[in-house]
């Protein structure tokens, strides 16, 4: 079973300033906050995190689609755990890097790299309504998530495939106005994402590169301090926590026991 709800009772101010002239459908002055994972990512006899662990905790999963990491069978397995627990499934798409885990930026022409989003969306939604639900948002990936921040040409091709399937499906994306321009243009909506167990770059919105050493914090008492300063922020609807990360369910549960002590209630923002 997933922990209790916690309760809520909230009044803020408007969201940070530095994020105002984005167009991200930011917090709401009231005292909720979704929390993510990104999860299905093992691969055949490899294995990657603890899913069913992570599926207790979380009320979102990012459940990959077989380009980055995931296979058939873990994917399906993924998805009916997460259904019976009631948490809300997002599509994980990337490029297709399964020996980088998506983390490495390919240049692909724009109606291919549309196609393979398609293709990914599609397969996992089948997957999906054969469990009886449905994905109900989208988020990219590691190097195709940062690319979707700085290159409108990409971003806008990701828009496209997920709208010709289903435009009413939310994007998570990074506070990033690259991304929210786009999302705006197509009349798409994006929801800002923070990270509870990444370092932040002098702005507050870029991620230090995994390549620096120190980007990824591993002290659950750090990243749960982390994730509840970017609930108070308003600046974001929900908290990621990678499941790859090592002590990942550890993170998990210091961080939800944390934002429910801040008074925070924990649920999907899908």
């Amino acid at each position: 079973m997933i922990p209790p709800k916690c309760a809520a009772s909230w009044s803020s101010t408007s969201p940070a300033g530095a994020l105002a002239s984005y167009s991200f459908d930011m917090v709401t002055p009231m005292r909720t906050i979704d929390l993510n994972a990104d999860l299905g990512e093992s691969y055949g006899n490899w294995r990657m995190g603890d899913d069913a662990a992570m599926l207790e905790i979380v009320s979102s999963a990012n459940i990959a689609c077989g380009f980055h990491a995931g296979d058939a069978k873990t994917i399906r397995e993924t998805v009916h755990k997460a259904a019976d627990r009631g948490v809300t499934i997002g599509a994980h798409v990337s490029y297709l890097d399964l020996a980088g885990f998506g983390r490495r930026t390919i240049d692909i022409e724009a109606d291919a790299l549309e196609a393979d989003v398609l293709y990914q969306l599609a397969a996992l939604d089948g997957i999906c309504r054969s469990a009886g639900t449905k994905v109900r948002y989208v988020k990219a990936h590691g190097a195709l998530y940062h690319r979707m921040n700085s290159d409108p040409v990409q971003a806008n091709a990701v828009v496209r495939a997920v709208q010709s399937y289903d435009a009413t499906l939310p994007f998570l994306g990074a506070p990033s106005l690259a991304t929210a321009n786009v999302a705006d243009a197509a009349q798409a909506t994006v929801h800002g994402e923070g990270f509870a167990d990444r370092v932040y770059n002098e702005d507050g919105l870029t991620l230090m590169p995994r390549t620096q050493p120190g980007s990824v914090l591993h002290d659950h008492d750090e990243v749960a301090a982390q994730a509840v300063r970017l609930a108070e922020s308003g600046r974001f609807r929900s908290i990621c926590l990678h499941g790859d990360t090592p002590g990942a369910v550890a993170h998990g549960l210091a961080t939800r026991e944390a934002l429910c002590a801040a008074g925070f209630t924990i649920q999907p923002f899908a």
